[in-house]
Formats: C-alpha cells, sequence, structure tokens
C-alpha cells in the first residue's frame, strides 16, 4: 500500500530508530534506505533492520529522492528524513492517510519548533511575491512528505536543497490537492552559517526557475551556484572505521563476486547483444571500448540498471566469507571495469567497504551515454605495469594511500583484465578463470563457484 522512503547521508546513529518507527505503520508494504554515498556505517545499520538499500548514484538528496520514487513499488510514497529521532509514532498515518482517503493527492508536514531561518528570511517572502496561492505553508522546506507516486514520476526532482521547495510547487503547478499536516515536536540538527549560505541559494534557484521569470545562465548570475557535484570516488573509498587496518581484501565483480556480466545481461535484457559483440572483437584500447559500451546504456534509468544487478545471481558464500575476511581485519572492496552504480549496489549487498569502478554519467537518472574514467585507473610514476589502463594502478593507489603492503593484499578475479592485480598482489587468486593466462598469472586458483577456501589460503 505504502511505501516509506528513508534518504540517508551519514546517519549510523539515527537510521535504525528511523526505519522502527516506519515498521510500526501496517500500512507500510516497503521501507526502501536510498544511500546517499554514506562514508559511516549508514549502509551496515540498515542492513540489520533487513530493508531495501540502495546508494544514489550521485551524492544529493534531490537524487535520492528521485531514484528512491523510480524503486518505490507501491502507489503512495512517504518520505522520512532519517536524522530524525522524536518522530510521533503515527508519523506514517499522517503523512499517508489524506492521500489514502481520497482527500489529497500531495502532504506536507509541519512541525512545533521555531521556524527556519532559510524559510523566514528566503522562502517564504519569495513565495508570496511569486506563488502567493501557496505561500501559506507552515514549513514550505520540510522533506517528511506523503504524495501519489503517479504525480511525482512527472515532475523534475532537483539534486540540491531545492528539491523540497521545488516539489511543492510542482505539485501545485501539476493541480494535485494538497493537504498539510503537523508532526508535534520534532528535534532536528541546526545548520552552520556557510550551509545555511549554500541552501538559501539553492532553495531561490529552485523558485526562481519555476516562476518562468529568470532563464539560462541568470540562475547562476543570480545565485552564485555552480553546479559541480563530482566527488571522487577514491577520497571516500575506505571509511574512516577501517583506515586504521593493514590488510586488503579486493574482488572483481562480473563473473567473480557476481555469476554473470552485468553488461551482458544488460544487453541480453536490452536487445544490444550485437553491438556489444562487435565492440568486444574489435581490436582496440581500453579507453575506446569502455566509452563505447557505455554509449550502448544510453537512455536506460537507474532502476532499470538496480533491477538487473539483483537479477543476477551472487556467489552463494561471498557475503559469509566477506565477513570472515572483516573479522580476519582485512577491508573488503571491489574493484572494476564496470561502472560505480552497480558496484556500489553489491559492495553494499556484502557489506563491503568501498568499491572502484568508471563512473557511468546520469541525467535525472537517465544515462547519458557518456562515461567517466577515474584517474586512478591510469599509468602514473607508482604503476606496476606499462598498461596506460589498469586494475593494479588503483591497487597501488589505494596500498599507498592507506598505508598497506602489496604482500597484504589478496587479489581475486576471472578474466584478462585481471591478470596485474593478480600478479602484483601479495596473494593472487583466479577464480572460474576464463583463459590460462589468469590462472598462470595466481598463486592460487579455485575452480567451483564457491569463495570458502580464500580462508583456508589465508592460514
Amino acid at each position: 500500500m505504502i511505501t516509506v522512503i528513508i534518504p540517508a547521508l551519514n546517519e549510523e546513529k539515527t537510521i535504525r530508530h528511523v526505519i522502527g518507527i516506519a515498521k510500526k505503520s501496517a500500512l507500510v508494504s516497503e521501507i526502501i534506505v536510498i544511500d546517499d554515498q554514506s562514508t559511516d556505517q549508514t549502509v551496515e545499520e540498515a542492513a540489520k533492520e533487513q530493508v531495501t538499500i540502495y546508494t544514489s548514484s550521485v551524492r544529493g538528496k534531490g537524487t535520492s529522492m528521485r531514484e528512491g520514487i523510480m524503486l518505490a513499488a507501491q502507489p503512495v510514497i512517504v518520505f522520512l528524513d532519517a536524522d530524525i529521532t522524536t518522530y510521533p509514532d503515527d508519523v506514517v498515518e499522517r503523512l499517508a492517510l489524506p492521500i489514502l482517503n481520497g482527500d489529497a493527492d500531495f502532504v506536507k508536514s509541519y512541525f512545533e519548533r521555531q521556524a527556519g531561518r532559510v524559510t523566514e528570511l528566503v522562502a517564504k517572502p519569495l513565495l508570496s511575491f511569486l506563488f502567493p496561492s501557496i505561500s501559506n505553508f507552515k514549513q514550505p522546506l520540510s522533506g517528511m512528505i506523503g504524495g501519489r507516486k503517479e504525480l511525482l514520476e512527472k515532475i523534475s526532482i532537483e539534486d540540491d536543497y531545492g528539491v523540497d521547495i521545488g516539489i511543492l510547487i510542482d505539485m501545485h503547478k501539476e493541480g494535485a490537492r494538497i493537504e498539510e499536516v503537523s508532526l508535534g515536536y520534532i528535534e532536528n540538527r541546526m545548520q552552520g552559517i556557510v550551509q545555511l549560505g549554500v541552501m538559501s541559494k539553492e532553495v531561490t534557484l529552485a523558485i526562481l526557475k519555476r516562476s518562468g521569470r529568470f532563464f539560462g545562465s541568470t540562475f547562476e548570475t543570480i545565485t552564485g551556484i555552480h553546479f559541480n557535484t563530482e566527488d571522487p570516488q577514491l577520497a571516500h573509498a575506505v571509511k574512516d572505521s577501517v583506515k586504521g587496518l593493514k590488510k586488503l581484501a579486493i574482488f572483481d565483480m562480473d563473473n567473480t563476486i557476481l555469476r554473470a556480466s552485468f553488461i551482458r545481461t544488460m544487453a541480453a535484457k536490452f536487445g544490444f547483444e550485437t553491438e556489444l559483440l562487435e565492440i568486444i572483437n574489435e581490436s582496440q584500447s581500453s579507453f575506446i571500448r569502455i566509452k563505447q559500451v557505455a554509449q550502448l546504456l544510453r537512455g536506460i534509468s537507474i532502476t532499470s540498471i538496480l533491477k538487473t544487478m539483483d537479477e543476477i545471481p551472487v556467489v552463494e558464500d561471498a557475503k559469509e566469507v566477506v565477513a570472515s575476511l572483516k573479522h580476519k581485519g582485512y577491508i573488503c572492496g571491489i574493484i572494476s571495469e564496470s561502472y560505480d552504480v552497480t558496484t556500489r549496489h553489491i559492495a553494499n549487498k556484502l557489506g563491503m567497504h568501498f568499491s572502484l569502478a568508471n563512473e557511468l554519467e546520469l541525467h535525472n537518472s537517465i544515462a547519458t551515454g557518456e562515461v567517466k574514467i577515474p584517474s586512478f585507473f591510469l599509468k602514473n610514476k607508482h604503476s606496476i605495469c606499462k598498461h596506460d589502463y589498469c586494475k593494479s594502478n588503483a591497487v597501488t593507489e589505494l596500498t599507498k594511500r592507506y598505508g598497506i603492503e602489496l604482500k597484504n593484499v589478496i587479489a581475486i578475479g576471472n578474466g584478462k583484465n585481471d591478470i596485474c592485480m593478480i600478479k602484483h598482489a601479495g596473494t593472487g587468486v583466479a577464480f572460474c578463470p576464463e583463459h590460462k593466462t589468469v590462472e598462470k598469472a595466481s598463486r592460487y586458483q579455485i575452480h567451483t563457484p564457491q569463495l570458502a577456501s580464500l580462508l583456508t589460503m589465508l592460514l
């Protein structure tokens, strides 16, 4: 009946409490936590509650909300902020019943506390001038909302602090019946002055954009906002809680952790097998191949990508083996030629610490056909092989950054692009290898699709 979506960024201390509140409602059929690329233990804590977890393709609450809407299976959606511990037990009912009873299409919440500074100084004055018919809402920036999925799918979702006011205005413009409900007394964190400045600019942008009075580059001139959401993977690769560990276990994803290839599975599902085979069979550089393969994904949504990932079987004992490696003091993760949105999803499923991969470009959560190749894959002065593009370069960068010796690295893979990584690691393992060359590069071989024997190799 209802999908509850909880966007979360570094909310390890509160996420389980918020999930618990959502679970109290008999109306809830599905709870989805959208991790906004947290660097703390948010994902691990949420996983203890046995809920569905996805990681957003791009950091930003708006992206998390958009992708949550796309992934939701129920016709009514409720959003809860992940950092609030004072929700009333019936918060889901308050946000959803007006919709379920047929009285509203969209529900906006307000709560008892001093109104926020951005609300009073920016949002309300602009609304009274540009959108007077909805200027009476007590807290237009509240992120606790309920809505019909079919309407939420129609509107534009901002990628930043403008998301909540943007949804309210767009719902009004769609002709939705909007009701405002009280959540009683709510406590949440107060923002610092620098963060409030950013928030003010982004809220202003969202309102001006929808007013139809300002266009194009005028946005940036007025607001001072420069759209740059780049957040290098490597900077957040390994979380603070494990930075003192000195052992590293690195897994390939396709045909290693997964029992099939992601891109081949996508090709079979979306009908580009012939084009993919032509690209693979042509003799060309890694760069050209990676770029051409990404173009085949153009127009496919993040929802389709993640749901396809869920259809590919994972090695049956992978989660248990990863847990054992972590217990033995290993930082565990994935290095793959696939895409960051896919490797993060699998890393989360298995409780891994990190994933490194090529960065698939998405616009409004739809693949553009473009891909960014991160610099950590490229040849540099610390490289241990001659290739211009190689997974071993990412391994070297990780060991250098976190002070781990190569002899304390175990690398597991199956294909030719894993050879250098396997060859130079302290313990290189060929897992169901596709080629004899992979087997020759390894110290150990596993020929059955199970990982448990890794643990005996480390004795």
